[in-house]
């Protein structure tokens, strides 16, 4: 089961070191998602990280970092609605119903489902899935290996999505602390 790490939405001065860490500790992939920051803050967090964390990393807001940074993919939202002319990188995408899932999953190498679980990081954000309907999704396959959990999801509960047959979980509010870092893998 894929482990991808969100970043806070604001470049902090610890970024690097966190994002490091995360990888060290056998995070996946990491989802640069910083709208709360300017273009220049990330550029400025991204030449903090060498070529080969770099290739860890999926971009949220600022697609053009992809080409100037070498990065592992631009991820599709709706801040970002397409992918550059020519794009060869990974193709990922947010999603909040299970009709979204079915629609872009042929198009894209995972894709985030959200909010599974009510959100840790967003206040209000709440679940909009029940238990029976994510297991009918499982059962015909809407959702499989390119659907990742995101919302809510805590290490408690990666069990029960991998039961549901979700390819991945993505962590923003509990992967962020010391005890988090502890428990992941490696």
């Amino acid at each position: 089961m894929k482990i991808i790490a969100i970043t806070t939405p604001k470049v902090i001065d610890e970024d690097a070191f966190i994002i490091k860490g995360l990888i060290d500790r056998g995070v996946d992939m990491i989802h640069l998602r910083k709208p709360d920051s300017t273009i220049d803050e990330c550029r400025r967090l991204l030449e903090m990280l060498g070529k080969e964390l770099r290739q860890n990393i999926v971009v949220h807001d600022y697609p053009e970092l992809f080409d100037e940074f070498s990065l592992r993919g631009i991820h599709i939202n709706r801040n970002v609605t397409t992918y550059p002319q020519g794009y060869d990188g990974l193709r990922t995408r947010s999603c909040h119903t299970l009709e979204e899932v079915a629609r872009y999953k042929g198009e894209c190498d995972y894709l985030f489902l959200s909010p599974i679980f009510d959100s840790i990081s967003k206040r209000g954000y709440l679940s909009r899935f029940d238990e029976e309907e994510l297991r009918r999704a499982s059962m015909s396959g809407i959702i499989d290996e390119k659907v990742v959990a995101l919302g809510g999801v805590t290490f408690d509960k990666i069990a029960y999505l991998q039961g549901l047959n979700f390819g991945g979980v993505a962590m923003l509010g509990e992967i962020y602390g010391v005890e988090a870092m502890n428990r992941l893998r490696r």
